[in-house]
C-alpha cells in the first residue's frame, strides 16, 4: 500500500524537502497515539512534540494549533481510506453495485481496528462535523466520494437518489459501528453483522441502479 500523502488543507506551510515530509508524518503518527490515549480534550502541542520527538517550533512551523493537527490527520485518514477501497475495488469483482458498499463498510471496520487514533477520531466528529469540508459534513464527504468510486466502478447513473441512499447509508453504518466498538474493542460483531445486513436491505429496497 502506498504512503499516505500529506494533505496541504490545514498545514501553514507544505513540507517540501523529505526530512519535512518525514517530520510532519511523524507528528500525525503521534497524533493519532495519543487521541487514543488522552483524547482531544487531552491533546497538547507540547505533548505531541514529545511524543513525535521534534522541537516544539516544528510543530507551529506547519501547524498553527492541535485542531489543524487533527485536521491533518483525518485527512490521511480519508485518503487511506479511499486508496484502500480504490485498490479493492480495482482487484475484485463485485456482483452488484451494493457489494461494493459492503467492502467500504468492511474497509471502515478495518481501520477502526488498525488504525492507531481511528476509533477514537473516525474522519474528523469529535473536533468538528465539518472538519474535512467547510461546506458539508464530514460523512456527506465520504458518501460523495464513495458515490464517485461506485459511478466509476459500475457505470452507475449518477442520481441524486443514489448519492441520498448512500448518505443515509453511511450515516447508518457509521453509527452503527460505533455502536459496535463502544460494546467491544475490537468490535462487536452481532452489530456489526447486523449492520451490514441493514445497509445491504436498505440499499436494495429503495435504489434501483
Amino acid at each position: 500500500m502506498s504512503t499516505p500523502t500529506v494533505t496541504t488543507g490545514p498545514l501553514r506551510r507544505v513540507p517540501v524537502q523529505g526530512r519535512s515530509v518525514a517530520r510532519v508524518q511523524r507528528m500525525l503518527d503521534a497524533c493519532a497515539e495519543l487521541v487514543d490515549e488522552v483524547g482531544y480534550e487531552g491533546l497538547t502541542t507540547t505533548l505531541l512534540a514529545e511524543r513525535a520527538e521534534v522541537a516544539i517550533g516544528s510543530v507551529y512551523q506547519f501547524f498553527p494549533d492541535k485542531r489543524a493537527i487533527v485536521q491533518a490527520l483525518a485527512m490521511r485518514n480519508m485518503d487511506a481510506y479511499l486508496q484502500s477501497l480504490s485498490a479493492r475495488f480495482a482487484n475484485e469483482t463485485f456482483a452488484h453495485w451494493w457489494d461494493g458498499v459492503d467492502a467500504a463498510i468492511d474497509a471502515y471496520i478495518h481501520m477502526h481496528r488498525s488504525v492507531p487514533g481511528f476509533r477514537t477520531l473516525h474522519f474528523g466528529d469529535v473536533v468538528d462535523l465539518h472538519l474535512l469540508d467547510a461546506e458539508r459534513d464530514n460523512n456527506a464527504v465520504i458518501a460523495d466520494r464513495l458515490a464517485e468510486l461506485l459511478v466509476e466502478q459500475f457505470q452507475l447513473m449518477d442520481r441524486a437518489r443514489l448519492r441520498f441512499a448512500l448518505l443515509i447509508a453511511v450515516e447508518a453504518s457509521d453509527a452503527l459501528i460505533k455502536l459496535a466498538f463502544r460494546r467491544d474493542v475490537t468490535g462487536d460483531e452481532a452489530v456489526l453483522t447486523e449492520a451490514k445486513a441493514l445497509i445491504r436491505e436498505y440499499l436494495h429496497r429503495h435504489v434501483t441502479a
